[in-house]
Formats: structure tokens, sequence, C-alpha cells
């Protein structure tokens, strides 16, 4: 596959809203010893995109800057010394980027690693026609998934699953989560992944078209947020009969924080990912000792963990949900919709030939 030395790309220069999103010519990336060059078909919007092109205090993204953590498509070419990676070979690529051998990298914890990085976070990603990451991140696209399905998986499944599993909230069958926002990319995974392990899932979500999209999602009760606007977790009690749920996965920071807290039962955890909302929040510590509860933070999750969900999908068990598709060059109104909260399921971008 003969590669170009340039590409379309959509990048920012400079800090701001999506009318920074610039689609022109760029560089094709260069394909370094132990990489491959995958030509992108589609990439999928995360929040981070947003945050990413905003610009967040005390990160330092290079610019131009091309965004885009989810990327499927086909291998364009195989740097030196890569095996087990084909030219031609229909893939997706795992969106963490654990650099050397550390310590973190090496007991399969590559999500803690000092040196761990997002694929279009602090380097280029899929907002383009080709994109370079090392070998390792490589994983062969579901054959029952089409191009859209498989780039609306990648980030938002990790991370999921990362929250659910034995690192973390350690979800047992059986049990009861309440997962805020069915409508966000980590929460239908969430919402999937905890019907899948056979347990009650309570969740919120915000419009009637929302909480139907919920419904089809597996989830056994659905709040609406607005409706119960602060509170939130005297609707979860009365639904638990006041014993309040096992796990809950959270993602929005201060607005909800401290209603989860209350909603969690005696020994619950709650495993967060996100402050949309806001860096900070109140904790009451009474209630967190008095009720035994545990609360970890989580980010993102291992190149391992992508190869323990992928059974899931392929399966037909868990299946990405995808909401609108935009050519790449209309990234602008991608990220418009995004922000205004639109979506039911994922917002994709696609590679024309």
């Amino acid at each position: 596959m003969g590669i170009p030395e340039k590409m379309n790309a959509v990048c920012f220069h400079d800090h701001g809203g999506p009318e920074m999103l610039k689609y022109e010519q760029a560089p094709v990336p260069e394909l370094k010893p132990g990489q491959v060059m995958v030509a992108v078909k589609c990439c999928a919007l995360n929040h981070l995109d947003v945050w990413t092109r905003t610009g967040v205090r005390g990160w330092e993204i290079p610019r131009p800057h091309i965004l885009g953590n989810d990327v499927a498509g086909v291998v364009a070419a195989v740097g030196d010394g890569v095996s087990g990676v084909t030219e031609g070979m229909e893939c997706f690529i795992h969106p963490g980027l654990a650099g050397g051998p550390t310590p973190e990298k090496l007991r399969g914890d590559d999500n803690m690693a000092p040196d761990y990085n997002i694929l279009g976070l602090f380097c280029d990603g899929g907002y383009a026609e080709y994109v370079s990451v090392p070998a390792e991140n490589i994983f062969a696209k579901p054959e029952n998934l089409s191009w859209e399905e498989t780039a609306a998986m990648p980030l938002t499944f990790l991370t999921a699953w990362h929250m659910l599993g034995p690192r973390r909230a350690d979800l047992k069958s059986g049990e009861t989560v309440f997962v805020i926002g069915a409508n966000s990319g980590v929460g239908t995974a969430a919402i999937q992944f905890a019907k899948a392990r056979g347990c009650r899932v309570i969740t919120t979500a915000g419009r009637d078209d929302k909480i139907r999209f919920a419904k089809k999602l597996g989830a056994d009760e659905v709040i609406d947020h607005y409706m119960f606007s602060g509170k939130l977790h005297k609707q979860v009690m009365e639904m638990t009969n006041g014993r309040g749920v096992d796990v809950i996965v959270e993602h929005v920071g201060p607005a909800v924080f401290g209603q989860c807290l209350k909603a969690l039962r005696r020994g619950g955890r709650l495993v967060t990912c996100g402050a949309t909302t806001g860096p900070t929040t109140a904790i009451d510590l009474q209630l967190l000792f008095a009720k035994h509860l545990t609360v970890m933070g989580s980010f993102m999750g291992s190149i391992g963990e992508t190869a323990e969900y992928l059974p899931l999908v392929e399966s037909g068990l868990v299946v990405p949900k995808v909401d609108k598709v935009y050519p790449l060059e209309d990234a602008a109104n991608a990220h418009r919709r995004m922000e205004q909260s639109q979506q039911l399921g994922k917002i994709v971008l696609s590679v024309a030939e």
C-alpha cells in the first residue's frame, strides 16, 4: 500500500471552540521500528477531545494538534521488528500508550505507568487519514461490527471494563449497580457489562428518548435526572427498599458525588473516572467511615483488559452504540453535537477513501 507524504487531517492550532478545528493537509506520521501505520476508516469522539481542544490547565498540548482516541482502520504499513501484524489487516487501536518497559507495564498495569499517554491527547490521533502506533496496540476488528461500531468501542469500553473489573469495583453477579449517565460512552458500556454479568442496573437519563435508549441497553430502572435533580439518592434508596446499591459508576463529579455516596449500601463501592461538572467536591467523612464505603479512582485500562472484554463484543452480548456519523471534514459540527449533549451513543467521524 503506497503511503503519501501528506494526508488530510483535522487540526487545531489554538485552544478554543469547535471553530478551531480545521480540515487541512498535514504530514503523514513517521513509521518507527516496532510501530504500525493504520489507514483510518473511522474515529469516534470522546469528551476528552473537547477538553483537549479547549485546554486544561497544566496540560501542554503540542500544536498544531490532531485529536482522536478511538480508531478503526486497515494496517497500511508495518515497521521494522514487528511480528503478528500484517499489511491489510482490519483492526482497531487500543488507545492507551504505555511507552517503555516500566515495572507497571511489565506486570500488566500499563495504564499506571508514569509515561502513560492516550492516543490523541499528548500525541497526534485519529482525526486523519493515517496514524502510527506501537504494534502491541493493534487488535483485529471484530467481524460482527461495522467500522463505525468498531470505532465507537475502544476507549469507553476499556474504561468501563476496568472500572467494574477485579482491579477496581470487582463487580459480582447478582449485585445492584447504579450507573450515572446512561447515554455517555462509559455509561452505555457499563450498563451492558453489568447486565452481561447478571446484575441489576439502575441508571440516569434526562429526556424521554434517552430514557428509552437506556432501557434498550438493558437498564432495569431509569431515573430522570432532571425531575429528581438533587434527590437521586432518595430515588435509589426507594428502588432498593432502603438498602442502597452495591456499586456506583460515576464520572460527573460534584453535581452528583455526594448523592452517590448516600445511595450506597453499607460496604458499597463507588468508582469514578471523570469530573464533567468540576474537579473538586466535598465528602462527608462521617458517612464514608460509618458506612464502610470504598471510593476508587479509575483511569483507562491495560492492553490486557482490551483482550478481556473482546469476547463479549464478538459474541454480541455487548454492542457499541453509534449515534451519528459525520465526514471527517465536518468534525466541528460533530463537536457541537457532543457539547450540546444531543447524542444517543457515540458520535463517529468517517474518513473518505
